[in-house]
């Protein structure tokens, strides 16, 4: 069992980190808290606890040059003095930036928190990885912060108008890469000082702009599974679809044309291939309890009452949606969201899935926890 701990866990990158560690039984999380840098005996007690630290936490914008350059090397200096204190000698990773490059501000304060670390792994014969990190996008990013991604998805979903400044080619790595990056290291047990995370798409922010705008149009506006080409437009296809308001959107009631011999619903309409099923669940009985990480899928109630339930990971808000087959209607699970689907009916609940890829019990991508 290796023990983990990451500073800025609540952050975008380290949300998905942790979540991901999580999910792996061969790691153990040691929990952290902000609070632990202002308490030099937390901070002991936590580095010393630790096999692998992968330290993300700092600031990158909407702060001072001057806030942003003394709390960024600030915060390194304290863990180094935590790990000195105790003699640990724990795997350190830290995240950095191609903004080491620019010489700006926030580039050196990351560069030379980066130097720092490497400088107290030499000197105390500890392993240690510093990651130089392309643009990163992915589901929860905080809009005006993290990325121009985040920031389109919130302002296209909502219907604000994005403003294009610079058209420039944008190295892009996907979040969930990018952990996967991070835990390839931690198991190989490199001792790599300086290493360059390679991105895995590029891409202009027009392009960007325009495959969003496409997303709305196609899914947000009228239902359609949109076509998406490569892993990169399934990435930003599944970010944006976490950045729509889930209580404004869902649950989409279907077009029933009714005429003399019944009714006639179409289910779903994709440029996509992928796999459909039915269930049908008796009175009571709840089906689910798990999430994806990478899989677009769509519940549609044609027959009975039901209640869908989802949950995002590691957050507390319960969204509910009531669906009677009376009255068709879909509710499309975001990745990261766990879900269920319970039969609050007095009669059989029958119950149409489609999901984008075929099941692989050798990759399910399917991870158990009630909502």
């Amino acid at each position: 069992m290796i023990n983990i701990g990451i500073t800025g866990s609540s952050g975008f990158i380290g949300y998905h980190l942790y979540q991901t560690i999580k999910l792996n039984k061969e790691f153990n999380i040691v929990e952290f808290n902000r609070e632990f840098f202002e308490n030099s005996d937390q901070l002991e007690q936590f580095v010393s606890s630790c096999d692998v630290i992968v330290h993300l936490a700092g600031l990158n914008r909407h702060h001072s040059d001057h806030e942003i350059y003394n709390v960024n090397l600030g915060l390194v200096q304290k863990l180094i003095n935590a790990l000195e204190k105790t003699n640990s000698k724990p795997h350190v990773l830290i995240s950095s930036s191609l903004q080491e490059e620019r010489g700006n501000v926030y580039g050196n304060s990351k560069k030379e928190s980066r130097m720092l670390l490497s400088e107290w792994a030499k000197n105390n014969n500890a392993r240690f990885s510093g990651l130089i990190i392309p643009n990163v996008f992915g589901p929860f990013g905080k809009p005006f912060y993290n990325s121009v991604v985040a920031t389109f998805c919130h302002q296209i979903s909502r219907y604000d108008q994005p403003i294009l400044e610079n058209d420039v080619p944008l190295k892009l790595i996907y979040v969930g890469e990018l952990v996967n990056e991070i835990i390839e290291l931690i198991n190989n047990k490199d001792n790599t000082h300086y290493k360059i995370i390679p991105h895995t798409a590029e891409v202009r922010v027009s392009g960007i702009l325009n495959l969003l705008l496409y997303f709305r149009e196609s899914y947000q506006e009228n239902g359609i599974i949109p076509k998406i080409k490569n892993s990169f437009e399934l990435q930003l296809f599944n970010t944006y679809r976490c950045y729509m308001n889930l209580d404004n959107y869902f649950p989409r009631k279907y077009n029933v044309k009714l005429d003399e011999r019944g009714i006639f619903v179409e289910l779903s309409r994709s440029e996509i291939s992928g796999q459909t099923s039915f269930s049908t669940t008796k009175p009571g009985i709840t089906r689910g309890n798990h999430f994806h990480t990478r899989k677009i899928e769509r519940f549609s109630v044609i027959k009975g009452k039901a209640r869908i339930q989802l949950r995002r990971i590691g957050t507390d808000k319960v969204y509910q949606f009531f669906l009677d087959g009376n009255n068709p209607g879909y509710v499309d699970m975001p990745i990261w969201y766990t879900h269920n689907i319970t039969n609050i009916g007095d009669d059989e609940l029958l119950t149409i899935f489609w999901i984008n890829e075929h099941y692989n019990p050798d990759d399910p991508d399917t991870f158990f926890e009630k909502v």
